[in-house]
């Protein structure tokens, strides 16, 4: 038996490491590395606003259209934001929405399906209104009845009305009780009244609706103030940020732990090699 060996002198760690199938896995581990790096980088641009909205930028009414369009997501700094649209009601697309707060006090919304007028698209475009708040049932639906009475008098729809309100985003479509109407809806959801409403075919809608700043027809005024001015710190952002870095260390970690397996593995094959021959 020689000094050099390998059964006398076994490996060290760091010989091991220094290894070409272990510098090439390090090169790959260095590449991904680089790719977490830079989307933690991303992630934290995106957590930085560099242009907030200004302070009570949503209280300056602007065109629906100019603030989003059919069918995307209202991004967070304009929910909220006042808008006009004009358009005509859809007669019998009124609809009762339940567990709805004004100023604390529990009652019902009364929404309806506007239909935008002077649309350049090819498509029709609606975008739902909720229309005004009413303390019973039974009043909510005396103000269905007048205005489907009303959106379907002669003239109607050739008379657009303009709507004022707050755009705020979708609540999502929600499971009715299952003690109650299944009709009942409580949840202010454009998704969930678009599957109710009439003559729906090739239609675009909204995915935000409009709370309406003026109630039509005996309803009471929507309570919706202003939100609350936001941060320009995005914290969910820089959570992620901070994930990508721990994604990049643990990637070294991984190659690290990966050949101090192999080289602990080795010295167990020597060290059984050994006891064999001796």
């Amino acid at each position: 038996m020689t000094v050099s060996d390998p059964e006398v002198f076994p490996p060290t760690l760091r010989e091991v490491m220094l290894r070409p199938r272990w510098i090439a896995l390090l090169a790959l581990c260095l590449v991904v590395a680089g790719v977490f790096a830079w989307l933690g980088q991303w992630q934290l641009g995106r957590a930085l606003l560099t242009d907030p909205t200004p302070p009570g930028a949503t209280e300056e009414v602007q065109p629906l259209a100019d603030v989003t369009a059919p069918g995307e997501y209202v991004p967070e700094p304009v929910v909220g934001q006042r808008v006009t649209v004009t358009g005509t009601w859809v007669p019998e697309d009124f609809i009762v929405v339940s567990s709805r707060f004004n100023d604390g006090v529990e009652g019902y919304w009364v929404t309806g399906q506007l239909r935008v007028a002077d649309d350049a698209g090819a498509q029709p475009v609606s975008v739902a209104v909720a229309i005004g708040w009413a303390a019973t049932e039974d009043d909510a639906r005396a103000a269905v009845d007048r205005l489907n009475q009303d959106a379907a008098a002669p003239g109607a729809a050739d008379t657009p009305l303009a709507i004022t309100g707050r755009l705020i985003s979708d609540e999502g479509p929600v499971p009715p009780p299952k003690s109650g109407d299944p009709m009942t809806l409580t949840r202010m959801s454009p998704a969930a009244l678009l599957s109710r409403w009439h003559d729906i075919e090739g239609l675009d809608v909204y995915r935000a609706y409009v709370a309406s700043e003026v109630p039509q027809g005996p309803l009471d005024a929507i309570s919706s103030p202003a939100p609350a001015e936001g941060s320009t710190v995005n914290w969910l952002n820089i959570f992620y940020a901070i994930e990508w870095a721990v994604f990049a260390g643990f990637a070294f970690y991984l190659w690290y732990r990966l050949a101090r397996d192999a080289w602990e593995r080795e010295l167990e094959e020597l060290e059984e090699a050994e006891s064999a021959a001796s």
